[in-house]
């Protein structure tokens, strides 16, 4: 077996990882100089520059960028083997996962995975797009894209979008259609889109390309037009309509795990039809990884949480 040096392995790492050599040798506890020689060392090995200067600046090269997805997984790797002999008790795994995500569906759940699975150490990296899928910004992730064919992808979720307001903006929209103040709107007639387009609509336009793009959307799928005159305010995410929303501001268009019945008791779901936009949610993992414990314990979680929230029917077949 012809092996690396070993030792410049996590220090090649740790100046990957902070981008410094300074602050690569720091965390180690040894000398700049210690560092430098063990990267030259590991260069020297493979016959490639790993980092270049740029100015003031260290970064990467495309052969070091390859090399450290690649060191980062063998590290960890050993790093949870040697915690399993070992008997660890607490198994640590890092979450990257969207912020809306996060915040309006899985940290409220959260109190269930600590009851349940006390052992696991769960550190979530929040982000605002769908993540890298890359050993070196996580463990694990929730995404939409599934190009990786070193990654498993389990269906969590296929996203839908639907029309909400306040309740007192929904009393708002009775008085203006005459219909009973006392209307539950889940009873209720479906309203027309052009009974929606009376009221302001607030519109997420990062959903998609083009501005208002989300109510475009919504009225194409009823075979109408947005009409030329509809109030639109726009705002450059999910959560911010829903505040609005929430605040008699108009009509909003949001998914499933952004609205819950028990958070969100001010806020009513509209008769209207939904636009399945197309997104789906994955939890994934490297294939390679699918046997560690913590990653198991996550991914039945997850799944039996979307399950019970409604997310995820009982018997999903999008699986890859």
């Amino acid at each position: 077996m012809k092996l690396p040096p070993l030792r410049a392995l996590p220090v090649f790492e740790a100046v990957a990882r902070l981008n410094s050599f300074s602050r690569a040798a720091d965390e180690l506890s040894v000398s700049q100089s210690a560092v430098s020689h063990q990267i030259k060392a590991l260069e020297d090995y493979l016959g490639e520059t790993l980092f270049r200067r740029n100015g003031r600046y260290l970064e990467l090269t495309e052969e070091g960028r390859s090399y450290q997805d690649s060191v980062t997984s063998a590290l960890l790797q050993i790093e949870r083997a040697s915690e399993h002999l070992l008997g660890a008790s607490t198994s640590r795994l890092r979450l990257a996962v969207f912020s809306s995500f996060c915040v309006r569906w899985l940290i409220p759940r959260l109190p269930s995975l600590q009851r349940a699975h006390s052992q696991i150490d769960l550190a979530l990296e929040m982000t605002g797009e769908s993540p890298v899928l890359s050993d070196r910004v996580a463990d694990c992730f929730i995404t939409i894209r599934t190009a990786s064919p070193a990654f498993t992808y389990d269906l969590l979720y296929r996203e839908r979008l639907f029309p909400i307001c306040s309740r007192a903006y929904w009393r708002r929209i009775c008085d203006a259609l005459d219909l009973p103040p006392d209307t539950d709107p889940k009873g209720a007639a479906p309203l027309t889109p052009e009974q929606v387009a009376r009221f302001p609509l607030l519109s997420t336009f990062s959903i998609y390309d083009r501005e208002s793009g989300d109510w475009d959307a919504w009225f194409r799928v009823a075979d109408e037009r947005l009409p030329a005159g509809a109030r639109i305010q726009h705002f450059s995410h999910m959560l911010m309509a829903l505040e609005a929303a929430r605040y008699d501001q108009g009509i909003a268009l949001t998914n499933d795990y952004m609205l819950s019945d028990e958070a969100d008791d001010n806020l009513v779901r509209l008769p209207c039809h939904t636009l399945m936009t197309g997104d789906r949610f994955y939890f994934a993992h490297k294939t390679s990884r699918r046997n560690e414990p913590a990653i198991r314990l996550v991914r039945r979680w997850l799944i039996e949480q979307a399950i019970a929230s409604g997310l995820r029917s009982r018997h999903a077949t999008d699986e890859s």
